[in-house]
């Protein structure tokens, strides 16, 4: 764990957007793989589906290029804006979160707000800023496993 953290402190740009992108793009394989969600790709000798490598891919493209990206540039300026982890700071930061990020961030991969107002607490609380991005990562995968699950229910595919 200390060697994760020391390349963590001296690359904190590459770790947290890579981090990131390969926990949001696990969540789409977990979806496929373990939910059974996938209904696009052709079957196996036994019936079931196999994974959707464009669809991945696309999570992916998205992952890296927008959400990885835009959560590392927008929690680095939260930090040197407001501080600190004290209620005062976590506070400004969750609700200028929730009021200019959030939304930006949802409209790239739809979402319910529910849930989240607890996470960046706990980001901002508890985890230091150099590894704050990763860590909405592993949230990231978990919510993003049962958005991709929804939208495949539904006959959708992640764009």
């Amino acid at each position: 764990m200390n060697r994760a953290w020391t390349v963590f402190k001296a690359h904190p740009y590459i770790s947290n957007t890579l981090g990131y992108t390969a926990l949001f793009a696990s969540a789409d394989l977990i979806q496929q793989s373990v939910l059974g969600g996938n209904h696009t790709a052709g079957s196996t000798s036994e019936g079931r589906t196999g994974i959707d490598w464009c669809q991945t891919a696309r999570v992916v493209t998205v992952g890296f290029c927008f959400h990885a990206n835009f959560n590392y540039h927008w929690l680095r300026w939260l930090e040197r804006m407001l501080p600190g982890g004290g209620v005062k700071a976590v506070t400004g930061k969750v609700v200028i979160d929730q009021l200019v990020a959030a939304p930006l961030t949802i409209s790239a991969f739809y979402i319910d707000w529910s849930g989240i107002l607890v996470n960046n607490a706990v980001n901002f609380a508890l985890v230091p800023p150099v590894a704050r991005t990763v860590f909405l990562g592993g949230i990231a995968l978990t919510f993003t496993i049962y958005l991709c699950h929804l939208r495949q229910q539904h006959g959708h595919k992640v764009e």
